[in-house]
């Protein structure tokens, strides 16, 4: 018993795949903010262009 527990204390799997799980959300939120961005530029310039043909 007191070998598994030790087993279990010295696993660092799980500590593991939370790292990569922070990692992934930290990634997400970075290419929601860049595609935020990207479009309301790209809103922009479609608003700039309609504006200089009179389509309204």
């Amino acid at each position: 018993m007191k070998n598994l527990l030790v087993r279990f204390v010295r696993n660092e799997s799980g500590a593991t795949a939370i790292e990569y799980g922070l990692i992934a959300g930290l990634i997400a939120v970075a290419i929601i903010t860049a595609v935020g961005a990207v479009g309301t530029d790209i809103d922009a310039a479609f608003d700039k262009i309609a504006a200089s043909l009179n389509i309204t």
